[in-house]
């Protein structure tokens, strides 16, 4: 399910051998009666509206108990919709075998799978069968796309409220990876730090060493160069291409380090235990009690108000995907053409790229500092200190 239905099919990261997607179709169908148009499409529809009206089976729209005890019940009505399939099921297989037998009958195969059960393992075969059939759709339907929208944590601050369950996703084969998955939902391997593991990548690499498999474009690992003070075409291109890295680490080495700074020396009961969640967490997902606190708290603190501000400049200009890429191409043409003071898409990007930089301490009258790093190719990117 997740090498065939999700990386090849849902997303096409990766593209197995005819032969072996034949296979896995196959195999679905006889043991579980998927089809594949229909799982592919309710997938993408959540891709669309995740995590909110719209969503087959968010947790945050129909309750985390529903996802989890009911999940299929929430597959089966979203595939059943027509206008789904005909919108999100595109590029799916189409072929003869697919509209004559496993579109036309999906319980076939389950029901000759559960003769050759019977007549294989005996009256056994009836609890294998249903250890089976309450599996399958748990873990992917109640473990994913419920406990992965509300338990574990978070690399990337996304629009969305997918988590990672664990770093180690070797039971559900790297779909416990679901944060990563949603930042890089192309990427045909889940793990993105060197300490999560991602089974299904590995089957992936034996696929591939095997000849039965091509991988596309796979999620990127920033390679940071420290001796480099310029911001030039490459650096601006770095920075588009590697944004979700850019974002997360700017929560780990701006926000976090200034809050702990803050914590020194005022109470903690004045700043409140879900301050840090605040700070970090993506506007989109805070509900109005939790933008009430944020603003109270950015409102008390000018050192917050400032890393705050210049965190949601970076998310502003970064949200959208297609925007990013207009904008990347706008700054590195203006530094091509030696504009880059001139051009405003080239500025603004100066300045964020100046957050990048930013480095938090307490100055010697005890007060806290935030320090940027000043840029070459715009003036007002100048170093600029918040003091409590």
């Amino acid at each position: 399910m997740t090498l065939y239905l999700h990386r090849d099919q849902s997303h096409g990261g990766l593209v197995l051998h005819p032969g072996l997607r034949h296979l896995f179709r196959f195999w679905l169908w006889f043991c579980s009666g998927t089809v594949t148009r229909e799982w592919v499409a309710v997938h993408r529809r959540h891709h669309a509206f995740a995590d909110r009206s719209g969503d087959p089976h968010s947790p945050l729209v129909f309750g985390l108990r529903r996802v989890v005890l009911q999940g299929y019940e929430l597959y089966v009505a979203a595939a059943r919709d027509r206008k789904t399939l005909a919108n999100y099921g595109r590029g799916t297989p189409d072929d003869w075998l697919e509209r004559n037998l496993y579109s036309r009958f999906p319980m076939a195969g389950m029901s000759l799978f559960v003769v050759l059960q019977l007549i294989l393992f005996g009256v056994p075969a009836v609890t294998m069968f249903a250890v089976q059939l309450v599996a399958q759709p748990f873990f992917a339907g109640g473990i994913i796309n419920g406990l992965g929208h509300r338990v574990g944590y978070r690399s990337f601050e996304l629009p969305t409220a997918a988590t990672n369950i664990i770093p180690w996703g070797v039971l559900i084969a790297g779909e416990e990876l679901h944060n990563n998955h949603r930042a890089f939902p192309s990427s045909p391997r889940l793990s993105v730090q060197r300490w999560e593991i991602d089974m299904g990548w590995l089957f992936t690499c034996v696929l591939r060493a095997l000849g039965l498999a091509r991988i596309g474009r796979l999620a990127p690992r920033p390679k940071i160069v420290r001796a480099r003070a310029v911001i030039d075409a490459d650096t601006v291109r770095a920075l588009f291409t590697n944004r979700m890295h850019v974002l997360g680490d700017y929560r780990r080495r701006v926000v976090r380090p200034v809050f702990r700074e803050l914590m020194k020396q005022e109470n903690a009961a004045v700043l409140g235990r879900s301050a840090p969640r605040l700070l970090v967490r993506h506007p989109k997902l805070l509900d109005e009690r939790g933008r009430q606190e944020l603003r109270e708290l950015l409102d008390r603190y000018e050192v917050l108000r400032t890393v705050a501000d210049f965190r949601d400049r970076l998310q502003l200009i970064w949200d959208d995907e297609s925007a990013s890429h207009e904008r990347a191409g706008a700054v590195v043409g203006a530094l091509h053409a030696g504009r880059g003071q001139q051009h405003p898409c080239a500025q603004e990007v100066c300045v964020e790229a100046a957050c990048l930089r930013t480095h938090a301490g307490i100055n010697r009258g005890g007060g806290i500092q935030l320090r940027l790093t000043p840029s070459r190719h715009h003036p007002a990117t100048t170093s600029m200190k918040s003091l409590v």
